[in-house]
């Protein structure tokens, strides 16, 4: 038998065994990390005729539903501009919703305008929402997909700067271009893909797609776009740091500009020069061809009275001489620059000649002539105001 106390103790085991169940907290479901995309919610819209199951609106439907999006647009951008963003957001993300409706191209075309937005407003959130919506729809597509969805979608991509999907999907348009023209020509969709490639500075394709457009337009005859092309590509090699391949394009334009644009050849002289400059680094032996095309662009520029543009030339040829410690040869260039910066009556070129004259006499130890040189840059330096200071100092300097 059971004594009393083994009951007792039995008893209260049980008591704090029951209390210790009733304290213990009730578990709180665990909320989703991110939120629903509010752009894929199917609840039933007042905008959306009722009781229609799966059946497809009809045409007067399509129409007011299309209005009502419209005045809806016009009801988030009321809101934005109120300062009431997350209102606005959520009116537009019901539009959103409901666009699928009137087709591909219209929603896409509002899911980049409203991608935009919430770019430039830094709504990360708005952005990601909208980016996996045109996924969805990417992922929908299929081989005949007609262009004006594909170009709508690759442009809902770049309102969202998704440059990478933007491309692919510019990629699938130019593959069904060549084989079938449309509605774009593989020119347009060649430079829509190069503009894509420049706004992320990603130069070593985008110039693999000029050098596409500088094919077909060479093909075509078209001279215009033959030069913007070769403009093209000889930026994009001068921002990739690709010197040869430069001198190459910028020898193209020269060639070009010389029957149909002279005055433009000095410019593209001197961009020769100094892409040559950049190669010297590593190969002195093409020192010749930097001394060759400054000088060519300045006696062209001469010839043609572009005194701004020989003075350029001039005042590097000054500085290659003098980095090759050929002082003589150098002051000889300065007197020839003295006296292009006065035709030209660009003062400041004037002032810097004669600051630069100083510098080569002080070089060259003639103290005489260095102090004249500053001299003559002081007078133009006051009536400039600018720079007085330093000839004051380099003239006290020497005359000490």
């Amino acid at each position: 038998m059971l004594n009393r106390s083994t009951i007792s103790i039995t008893f209260a085991l049980v008591l704090v065994f029951s209390n210790s169940v009733l304290a213990a907290p009730k578990k709180t479901p665990t909320p989703d990390k991110f939120p629903p995309n509010p752009i894929e919610i199917t609840t039933p819209d007042p905008l959306l005729p009722g009781n229609r199951g799966k059946q497809p609106l009809t045409t007067q439907e399509l129409r007011e539903l299309e209005t009502a999006l419209d005045n809806l647009n016009q009801e988030a951008n009321t809101l934005f501009q109120s300062g009431d963003k997350i209102g606005a957001f959520d009116t537009w993300n019901r539009e959103l919703r409901l666009r699928r409706y009137l087709g591909n191209v219209s929603e896409l075309q509002a899911l980049g305008r409203v991608g935009e937005i919430a770019w430039q407003n830094n709504e990360r959130l708005q952005v990601q929402y909208i980016t996996q919506r045109l996924q969805k729809i990417q992922k929908q597509t299929v081989a005949d997909t007609d262009l004006e969805t594909l170009q709508s979608l690759a442009q809902g991509y770049q309102k969202v700067r998704s440059p990478k999907s933007a491309i692919e999907v510019y990629e699938q348009i130019l593959g069904r271009v060549r084989q079938q023209p449309g509605s774009m020509s593989e020119a347009e969709v060649l430079n829509a893909i190069a503009n894509l490639h420049m706004s992320w500075f990603d130069y070593g394709k985008a110039a693999t797609t000029y050098q596409q457009l500088l094919g077909i337009a060479t093909a075509k005859g078209e001279g215009v776009n033959q030069v913007n092309y070769l403009k093209q590509l000889a930026y994009v090699y001068q921002q990739a740091r690709l010197p040869e391949e430069s001198i190459k394009i910028q020898n193209q334009l020269a060639g070009i500009y010389a029957q149909d644009n002279p005055i433009l050849v000095p410019g593209i002289k001197i961009a020769i020069a100094s892409d040559y400059e950049l190669l010297v680094k590593s190969n002195p032996e093409l020192l010749p061809e930097v001394f060759k095309n400054y000088q060519e662009a300045y006696q062209i520029a001469w010839a043609q009275q572009q005194y701004a543009t020989a003075g350029e030339a001039l005042q590097k040829l000054v500085a290659i001489y003098r980095s090759q410690g050929q002082i003589d040869a150098a002051l000889e260039t300065s007197k020839i620059l003295l006296e292009t910066e006065e035709i030209a009556a660009d003062f400041y070129g004037l002032m810097e000649a004669y600051k630069q004259m100083g510098e080569l006499y002080t070089d060259k130890q003639d103290t005489a002539n260095a102090i004249a040189s500053y001299q003559k840059g002081l007078e133009i330096a006051i009536q400039l105001n600018h720079q007085q200071d330093y000839f004051t100092q380099q003239i006290q300097k020497l005359s000490s």
